[in-house]
């Protein structure tokens, strides 16, 4: 007769217990490590990239122009980390600087020594810069959000570092002998972007290449009818937490196709810089970013 088939012998509880216990404590010191990146490190990681759009204008010298945005002052993005970004883009040695928006989030106050850590950027190169929808208005002063009802205090913060405000106007320089028109329109969630009275009726002859100044991407669309040749936005943060396989569901835009880099849209040329600062004071593979642009 067969005898019948041996019992596998049954583990102890206790071993079983052990092996949850340690891979419990496993996935809480990776996830505790994951954090502490988020949070501590990836959003202190400047990077400073260089990339080259060219304008159109026949043997024009080349303009490197620094780009910053989304500085997002605030108890996450302290005002010395922003001083870094900006030594770091000094350095570079820019001809022109541009700057997309965010300086704030909610209700900074350190008015005064921020103006001191922006003044290097106007006493080294013509400084623009166009506002975004946490320095203040409409969408800033909602009160699930609870920022500044005007940008009052950004724009005298702006004026007296040396930076010229462009809120729907626009600005001719001459740089290294090429012509260059500076639009700066306002923000597109605080319902300020008004290309009209930007762009004006002035009229810009083919040797002059105009860049606007765009806090949203999202606002080419109201752009489109303009004549410009590249648009400088902030906004997304790169997506700030950019995800295996998911991309940048966070990012807060329509068209995630322009989240980060240069682009080319129809006839022109979009460039969206990652920022420098952040909201939550986090960051996932996507760091902060101190844009150089070169117009060649």
């Amino acid at each position: 007769m067969t005898p019948p088939p041996a019992t596998p012998p049954t583990k102890p509880a206790w071993l079983s217990r052990r092996r949850l216990l340690t891979g419990a404590g496993f996935v809480g010191v990776t996830g505790a490590v994951g954090a502490a990146y988020m949070r501590l490190l990836e959003p202190r990681r400047l990077e400073v990239t260089h990339r080259t759009a060219p304008l159109g204008q026949a043997n024009a010298a080349p303009v490197k122009i620094l780009h910053l945005s989304d500085l997002h002052a605030s108890g996450y993005v302290p005002i010395e980390f922003i001083a870094h970004a900006i030594e770091l883009g000094l350095a570079e040695k820019p001809d022109l600087v541009c700057l997309t928006g965010d300086f704030i989030t909610k209700h900074f106050t350190r008015f005064a020594d921020y103006a001191d850590v922006l003044k290097p950027l106007a006493a080294a190169a013509p400084t623009f810069a166009c506002l975004g929808n946490h320095d203040g208005g409409k969408w800033a002063a909602r009160p699930i959000y609870g920022g500044y009802p005007d940008h009052a205090a950004v724009r005298k913060c702006l004026t007296a570092s040396g930076a010229k405000v462009l809120l729907n106007q626009s600005h001719e320089l001459t740089l290294r002998g090429r012509k260059l028109r500076i639009v700066g329109v306002g923000d597109l969630w605080s319902d300020e972007q008004r290309p009209v009275e930007a762009f004006g009726t002035m009229a810009t002859d083919a040797e002059t290449g105009v860049i606007a100044l765009m806090h949203n991407p999202d606002g080419k669309e109201q752009l489109a009818a303009f004549p410009w040749h590249l648009a400088l936005c902030g906004h997304t943060h790169g997506g700030q937490l950019r995800l295996p396989w998911l991309g940048t569901p966070f990012a807060p835009v329509r068209d995630h196709r322009y989240v980060e880099g240069l682009h080319r849209w129809r006839d022109r040329w979009l460039h969206i810089t990652r920022g420098v600062g952040n909201l939550h004071g986090v960051r996932f593979n996507c760091p902060p970013e101190v844009s150089l642009l070169t117009l060649a």
